[in-house]
Formats: structure tokens, C-alpha cells, sequence
């Protein structure tokens, strides 16, 4: 399998499933898949078929992104100040500028 540079790749474990986030993904992307436990119990998420049912946040273990800039702890909610700047972040990260 050849790396290049867009092959940026950052993992975490959130919810107790590992999730991978590449590059090439939005925002919104990011912060659906980051949050996939709230987006799956909401209208507002279409991309998410399959989950039919809601799931409530289990704060019990920590939420974690593993970046090249150390592990970030995932807020239950991603529309805090604290979840932007970890979407930002991770995007950056993904999608390095020249």
C-alpha cells in the first residue's frame, strides 16, 4: 500500500468504537464521524442509515483522538467551543496546508 500526502490518517475510540478519520474529509465529516453516537439518535443526520435507534453519551470512559499532537478528549457534546477547536484541529491535521 503506497503513503502519500493524502493519506493522513488519525484514530481515536469514542463511545467504546474505534473510529479512523482520513484525509480528504469536511467538517462536517469529521464531526459526524467523531460524534456518530449523537448523529445516529438525530433527524438532522441522514448519511447515518442503518442506526435506527438513538444512543445516549456514556461518559463512564474516556473519549479519546489520538493526533500527532498528542490524545484529545472528545466533549459529549460537538457543539462546544471545546468540540470546534478539536474538528479544527483534526482537519488541519488531515489536510496539511503547503
Amino acid at each position: 500500500m503506497a503513503t502519500d500526502a493524502n493519506s493522513a490518517r488519525i484514530t481515536g475510540k469514542v463511545q467504546g468504537r474505534d473510529i479512523t478519520l482520513e484525509g480528504g474529509l469536511s467538517k462536517d465529516e469529521i464531526r459526524s464521524r467523531v460524534w456518530w453516537w449523537r448523529a445516529s439518535g438525530s433527524g438532522t443526520a441522514g448519511e447515518r442509515d442503518g442506526h435506527g435507534h438513538g444512543h445516549e453519551y456514556d461518559d463512564s470512559q474516556a473519549d479519546v483522538i489520538a493526533t500527532l499532537g498528542g490524545y484529545y478528549r472528545v466533549s459529549g457534546d460537538p457543539r462546544t467551543q471545546e468540540a470546534e477547536e478539536l474538528v479544527e484541529l483534526v482537519y488541519t491535521e488531515l489536510n496539511p496546508a503547503d
